[in-house]
């Protein structure tokens, strides 16, 4: 039986060892980034634009969120949701714009559901987002003001909401800045929440 030499049972110990207390450094610094990272996500810094239920405007510059938009020809607006108590109606006349689009996120950043004016009803935007029970509830009976409403369920009721609209030359900036002022991100009361 060969014989192994006493120096390589301590090399093997160090690298053990090494490879140990490195892990162990490394685990501590992830732990300790996590909060900063876990900050940086896209439905944190869409809360931190204000209220919910309202749509913000970005704008080419980071704004104190850190968002801006990421295209000088397309005009972005965002707006984080609850619909814990009772659905989300998102509209906005679309008649003049050359594009816009709508993609809705849950607090993840996981997309529940988009759309565009080339498959809406008319070109306008109408979606109200809904748990499934006020989804349930909603088709029962379904009130008159959103008839024509695309319903959208989404299985977590906090999550946010990302409205594009196209300038691709100047003669259009007024028109999609004023598409993104119409749009509306509000909740949709027909009746008593209660009953969500």
């Amino acid at each position: 039986m060969p014989r192994t030499r006493p120096g390589f049972a301590l090399q093997v110990l160090f690298a053990v060892v090494t490879g140990l207390i490195g892990a162990a450094l490394l685990h501590l610094v992830i732990i300790l980034l996590l909060p900063d990272f876990s900050e940086r996500d896209a439905y944190t810094r869409v809360l931190a634009e204000g209220e919910i239920h309202r749509f913000y405007r970005l704008g080419e510059q980071r704004d104190r969120a850190g968002l801006a938009k990421d295209d000088p020809f397309v005009e972005v607006a965002v707006c984080a949701f609850d619909v814990a108590e009772g659905p989300l109606r998102l509209t906005a006349p679309g008649a003049d714009v050359p594009f816009w689009s709508l993609a809705i996120y849950d607090q993840s950043s996981n997309e529940v559901f988009s759309i565009n004016d080339r498959t809406s009803a008319g070109g306008g935007l109408d979606v109200v987002v809904a748990t499934p029970v006020q989804i349930t509830t909603l088709r029962k009976s379904l009130p008159p003001p959103i008839a024509q409403s695309i319903l959208v369920e989404t299985g977590k009721a906090e999550g946010y909401v990302v409205l594009r609209s196209l300038a691709p030359q100047r003669s259009f900036a007024d028109i999609a800045s004023q598409f993104l002022s119409q749009a509306a991100c509000a909740p949709f009361e027909w009746r008593s929440r209660s009953r969500f």
